[in-house]
Formats: C-alpha cells, sequence, structure tokens
C-alpha cells in the first residue's frame, strides 16, 4: 500500500521562472538515468525480490523515496514554467535578453503538460520502460543501481552550474546528497552480497559450467599502444582469487574463417547471380 503525503521530501522554490532550466531539468526527471528510471527501478526489484526480507525492505525504502523525488521535480519544472504562454515566445524573438530564457521553451510544456514536468528527456523522448534493470539477481541489479545512481548524480551536478537560481541550487544540493548516500547504500549492498556469494555474477565456480580457464584471466591487447599494460585488470590477481591475469600484448585469433553456404535463391541474397536465374 502506498500513503501520498502533501508535503514535499525538501523545500522546492525557485528565485525566477525560466523555461529552459525547465527544459533541462527534464532530462534528470525522464531521461535513461532520471528519477522516474531509479524510481521504478528500485520498486521492480522490490517488488520480485525473492529471499532475504532486509534486501527487499531496503529496495522498498528507497524506491518509494523516489516517488517523492519525482513529484519535487515536476514542483520544480512548474515552478520554472509559472508564467510562461504562446504569447511569451512571441514576446521572446522580440528582445534578445527575453529570449535567451523564453526562446528555448519546450513546446510541450505549453501544448501536453500545461506548464508542469512530463514523463521525457530533455529533448522530448518519452520514458521508456526498458531503461531499467530487474533481473531478480540481488548482485547484478545492485551494480546496476550504482550505475543508475553514478550517473543521475552526474547529470544533477552538471545542471547545478548551469544555473544560478539559489532556490534551484537548494533542491539540487538535496538530490545530490540524498544520491551520494544511496551510492554508499549500493556499495555496502554490492560487498555484502560479494562477501557471500562471490564477486562474478552469477555465483558458481567455473568447473561448475566447465569454463575454459585460461580465457579467464587474459587481457587481450586489442588497440594501439600498450598503455592498457599498466593496471589491475592486466597484472594482478582475480578478485575472487582464482588465478592470476596475463597480459597477452599480440593475440592472435584462434577460430577458423566462417565458410557459410548459400543461402536458397528464392532468398535474393544475389550471392550467386547465375545460379539465381538457372532457378527460375
Amino acid at each position: 500500500m502506498f500513503r501520498h503525503q502533501k508535503e514535499l521530501q525538501f523545500e522546492v522554490k525557485v528565485d525566477r521562472p525560466d523555461p529552459m532550466l525547465a527544459r533541462q531539468i527534464q532530462e534528470v526527471l525522464g531521461g535513461q538515468f532520471g528519477e522516474m528510471t531509479v524510481m521504478m527501478q528500485y520498486l521492480f526489484q522490490g517488488f520480485n525480490c525473492r529471499g532475504e526480507e532486509k534486501y527487499k525492505d531496503m529496495l522498498m525504502d528507497i524506491g518509494t523515496e523516489e516517488i517523492g523525488h519525482v513529484e519535487m521535480l515536476c514542483s520544480l519544472i512548474s515552478q520554472l514554467l509559472d508564467g510562461a504562454s504562446p504569447e511569451d515566445q512571441a514576446e521572446a524573438a522580440k528582445d534578445p535578453a527575453t529570449a535567451a530564457i523564453m526562446g528555448g521553451i519546450n513546446p510541450q510544456h505549453l501544448l501536453v503538460s500545461g506548464l508542469g514536468g512530463l514523463p521525457t528527456n530533455s529533448t522530448g523522448v518519452p520514458w521508456n520502460g526498458s531503461y531499467i534493470v530487474a533481473s531478480g539477481n540481488l548482485l547484478a541489479d545492485m551494480r546496476s543501481n550504482l550505475h543508475a545512481e553514478s550517473q543521475g548524480r552526474l547529470q544533477v551536478a552538471r545542471l547545478y552550474h548551469m544555473t544560478k537560481d539559489e532556490g534551484v541550487r537548494a533542491t539540487f544540493r538535496k538530490m545530490l546528497a540524498r544520491d551520494r548516500y544511496h551510492q554508499y547504500q549500493w556499495m555496502a549492498a554490492i560487498a555484502e552480497l560479494e562477501e557471500k556469494n562471490g564477486v562474478v555474477v552469477p555465483a558458481f565456480p567455473p568447473e561448475a559450467e566447465m569454463e575454459s580457464q585460461p580465457e579467464a584471466y587474459e587481457f587481450w591487447n586489442l588497440s594501439e599502444g600498450n598503455e592498457s599494460a599498466d593496471g589491475l585488470w592486466a597484472t594482478g590477481s582475480a578478485p575472487d582469487g582464482t588465478g592470476d591475469f596475463v597480459y597477452v600484448a599480440e593475440p592472435v585469433a584462434k577460430g577458423q574463417i566462417p565458410n557459410p553456404k548459400v543461402p536458397a535463391a528464392q532468398l535474393h541474397h544475389d550471392l550467386d547471380r547465375s545460379q539465381s536465374l538457372n532457378k527460375r
């Protein structure tokens, strides 16, 4: 059961309208790494979680918090759009100073949402359910969550430096802090799951699937230069302690040259024109 509370999680208050900024903020609302994505990702992971109750409870806690973040951003966008109208767009063409702010307004903020937030990114692309990851494997999902929070915080930080509006920045400061905590949270969960099950997903010993052992530790130099040799991924030990990495400076192909059969003439591949004509 979800229960809506009228008060926002944090205060949202802008100094002045700015439709261009409202358009840019759409990215952290409905973009690939926006609040709608993490909200749906955590909730679906929580809905489908099987096993230890603490992981489900954590996912539902944070997923529900993200619902509040979506509402905060919708309120922020609405305030930045206050006073915008079709006439403002026409007026913007007359005054360069006004055009700098009003000229970049998202037409859908006027035509579709009536000066409100939209489930789209900053270029108007609708939010897509394929953005979310909810695989049922907790370690794989938590790593995806860490990635999402890292990208989301990065975008909020960039937006922070794109505005001088202290009201907007105050909201961003709260979001940056929460995104930082969420990274801490996912890192802690990842460390705990790796301690329990190992660092590789899915967790099973190599011999269980008769994996080819040499290829599990080789770094192949497949680009110009050899700077990549200077890293723990090329000279260190595997995180699970099963072997040591080897840097292969000049890897060679170990497979055969493919020699596929010519398809039936009816498929019109035009690989053998004479054959195709003879069979008509």
